[in-house]
C-alpha cells in the first residue's frame, strides 16, 4: 500500500453475517486475537504428542483450506496448523489495511511469537511462499525448515497467463473486472480459477468442486473480498520491485533453514524456469519438480509433496524418531531416514535434487514422448548433477534416474 493511500476496510464489528467456512472431518478452527489483527487457524489433532510444529501459509485468493490435504498426509509427522491470512478465509481484514508481503509476514511472526510454537516447519504457496521467505530471512529463530510450493518470487519475464493476475494491482482494474463479471456464477468463477491453478483440472473431484463453489459464494458476500485481493496483488507487485535488503531474492540468499522447493511444470502463474534460480538462491535447498502439476502442487499431488517433505526431514536430521515417523507417514520416511534417497510405497516414487551439490538442475519429463519439461533451458544452466546423476521426475510424480555425463 502506498503511503498516500488510506485503508478502506470496514470495521470488524459491522461485517455482514455470511455462511460459516467449511471444516473438514477431523479439522478444527480457532481464532487468535493479536494487536491489529484476528487470525483464524485451521488444524488437525496430531497422530501423537510431541511432534514438531508446522505452519502452512496460503497464496493469493486462497485460504487455510488449500492445505487440508497435505495436513492430513503429514498428521503423523508434524503438529500442523494453517493460517487464514488477514482478509482471507475466515480472518477479517487487518486494522491498518496493510496487505503487503511485509504486512502478511508481520502477521505470521506475531502469531508465532505469541503462540510460542517456534521454530516451526514453515510451508508457503505462491504469495504465502513470498511471505514465508521473508519470515525465514528476518526471523531464522522461528523456522526449522522451509517448504515452498510455487513461491511468488520476482520474475522479470512473467508468463502471459499470469498478466491478468498482475493487472489486479493496477488501480481501478479490479473494479472494472468486478463489474464485468457481475453476472458470472460461482461455478463459472471456480471453473476459471481451477483451469488457471491446476495442471490438470480433471483432478478436482466433484465434491471438491462443490466445496469450492460454496466457498466462492461465501467470499463474494464479504464487502472486503475484492479489496483484499487487490491490495495483496499490489503487495506482490511492490515486493517484486524492491531492491537492497528488502529484495526477495536477496532475502532468499539469507535463509538458513533447509529448504524444499516444489515447482509444477504446468504452472501458469509462476514460471517453472524460476526453479533453477530459486535452487541456486536458497543456500541449503532441494528441488522437486512435478511435470503434471500446476500452481498448487500440495492440492494436486499431496502424497508426493508429503513424501518429499519427509525425505527432507530425514536428510537434515529432523526426524528424531525415524521409525515412528516413517510408519506414521505410510513408510515414506524409511529411505529418507537412511540416506535421503528415493522412497517407494508401491505406487509412485519421488526424487529430490540436492541443489547444493547439483546446482539446481532437474530435467522433468512430461511423459509424452520424453519431451523435456525444462523447455528452453540451455546447457549453461546445467541439465543435471555435474559429474553425478540426473534426477528425472515423470508423469504423476514417478521417477527415473540416469547417469550424468
Amino acid at each position: 500500500m502506498s503511503s498516500t493511500e488510506l485503508p478502506s476496510v470496514p470495521a470488524t464489528n459491522v461485517l455482514p453475517k455470511v455462511a460459516p467456512v467449511r471444516v473438514a472431518e477431523g479439522e478444527r478452527l480457532r481464532q487468535v486475537e493479536l494487536p491489529g489483527i484476528t487470525l483464524t487457524m485451521r488444524s488437525r489433532p496430531p497422530a501423537r504428542e510431541g511432534l514438531p510444529p508446522a505452519l502452512y501459509v496460503h497464496g493469493l485468493g486462497g485460504s487455510s483450506q488449500n492445505w487440508s490435504a497435505l495436513m492430513q498426509e503429514l498428521e503423523g509427522v508434524v503438529d500442523g496448523e494453517a493460517v487464514d491470512l488477514p482478509g482471507f478465509g475466515d480472518s477479517p481484514p487487518p486494522d491498518d489495511g496493510d496487505y503487503s508481503v511485509t504486512g502478511h509476514a508481520r502477521a505470521v511472526i506475531r502469531h508465532l511469537d505469541a503462540a510460542g510454537r517456534g521454530p516451526v516447519h514453515l510451508f508457503g504457496n505462491s504469495l504465502g511462499g513470498a511471505v514465508s521467505t521473508r519470515v525465514a530471512a528476518l526471523r531464522p529463530d522461528l523456522v526449522r525448515t522451509l517448504t515452498l510450493v510455487s513461491p511468488a518470487l520476482p520474475e522479470i519475464l512473467v508468463q502471459r497467463s499470469a498478466v491478468p493476475t498482475a493487472l489486479m494491482a493496477v488501480p481501478g482494474v479490479t473494479g472494472l473486472f468486478a463489474r464485468y463479471s457481475r453476472g458470472w456464477t460461482a461455478e463459472q468463477r471456480v471453473g476459471g480459477v481451477t483451469a488457471l491453478c491446476y495442471g490438470d483440472p480433471g483432478r478436482v473431484t466433484a465434491e471438491g468442486f462443490r466445496n469450492a463453489v460454496e466457498e466462492m459464494e461465501r467470499r463474494l458476500q464479504l464487502p472486503y473480498f475484492w479489496d483484499a485481493m487487490t491490495r495483496s496483488a499490489r503487495g506482490i507487485v511492490n515486493a517484486y520491485t524492491l531492491g537492497g535488503q528488502q529484495n526477495l531474492w536477496r532475502q532468499a540468499e539469507r535463509v538458513l533453514a533447509p529448504t524444499l522447493l516444489v515447482y509444477g511444470c504446468r504452472d501458469q502463474l509462476v514460471g517453472y524456469r524460476m526453479s533453477r534460480k530459486a535452487a541456486r538462491s536458497f543456500r541449503d535447498s532441494r528441488l522437486l519438480t512435478l511435470p503434471d502439476a500446476g500452481h498448487v502442487a500440495m492440492m494436486e499431488y499431496p502424497d508426493t509433496v508429503a513424501r518429499a517433505f519427509v525425505e527432507l526431514l530425514g536428510a537434515t536430521g529432523e526426524l528424531p524418531d525415524r521409525a515412528a515417523a516413517g510408519a506414521a507417514a505410510g513408510g515414506w520416511g524409511r529411505a529418507a531416514a537412511a540416506d535421503g534417497e528415493a522412497v517407494a510405497d508401491g505406487r509412485t516414487r519421488t526424487r529430490i535434487v540436492d541443489a547444493t551439490a547439483a546446482t539446481a538442475a532437474t530435467a522433468a519429463v512430461n511423459g509424452r514422448g520424453g519431451e523435456s519439461a525444462a523447455r528452453g533451458a540451455d546447457a549453461s544452466e546445467g541439465a543435471g548433477a555435474p559429474g553425478g546423476r540426473e534426477r528425472v521426475a515423470g508423469e504423476g510424480g514417478t521417477v527415473s534416474e540416469s547417469a550424468g555425463s
